[in-house]
């Protein structure tokens, strides 16, 4: 493989500008730019997740799950409807492991706080960052062509996220937090 980034600052930036790869220069606060970087943090908190876990079927899951960012990441980036890698099938892939995790768990009677074990908790806060990055790809969709299977993506995603947060809870003797609702009046 060749070298991607020979230089890792190049000074672009500076004026509140940054490019895509397809040479065009948007505000920093584009609306592509801001899901850009929501897919990334989200990214960057799966990384979290993964550096405290032994290699086991969940960080291979996570690991592809990674991948398919980085490629939504680059549909963004490149700006372009006939660029697209995001499919239909990686949707299907998604949902099947969904329906998996979720089969090994008891049913929800009752909605769960975020938290349990440091990984659960995290992939938590990381369904909340899918959950923006979602809301910022359909604000990106209202004004500019968007791959509707990435919006679809993420929306699985986090239902994934969150099944998989009560499966690592559970795996690890960690039972579901349920929401105490107070009373009204």
């Amino acid at each position: 493989m060749s070298n991607r980034l020979s230089r890792i600052y190049t000074r672009g930036g500076d004026k509140g500008q940054t490019g895509l790869a397809d040479g065009s220069r948007v505000a920093k606060y584009h609306p592509r730019i801001e899901a850009l970087g929501d897919v990334d943090e989200l990214n960057s908190l799966l990384g979290c997740v993964l550096s405290t876990r032994e290699a086991d079927d969940t960080t291979a899951l996570l690991r592809r799950i990674q991948n398919d960012l980085f490629d939504l990441g680059g549909e963004l980036a490149v700006n372009t409807p006939d660029y697209v890698v995001i499919v239909a099938d990686t949707i299907d892939w998604l949902e099947q492991e969904l329906e998996q995790i979720n089969a090994s768990l008891p049913p929800l009677e009752e909605f769960i706080l975020p938290g349990g074990k440091p990984d659960a908790a995290q992939l938590q806060l990381a369904r909340t960052v899918c959950r923006r990055a979602e809301r910022r790809l359909v604000e990106l969709a209202e004004a500019e062509t968007v791959n509707p299977q990435a919006v679809a993506y993420l929306n699985r995603l986090s239902d994934l996220l969150f099944v998989l947060a009560r499966s690592l809870n559970r795996a690890q003797g960690e039972a579901d937090i349920l929401w105490q609702p107070r009373k009204p009046g």
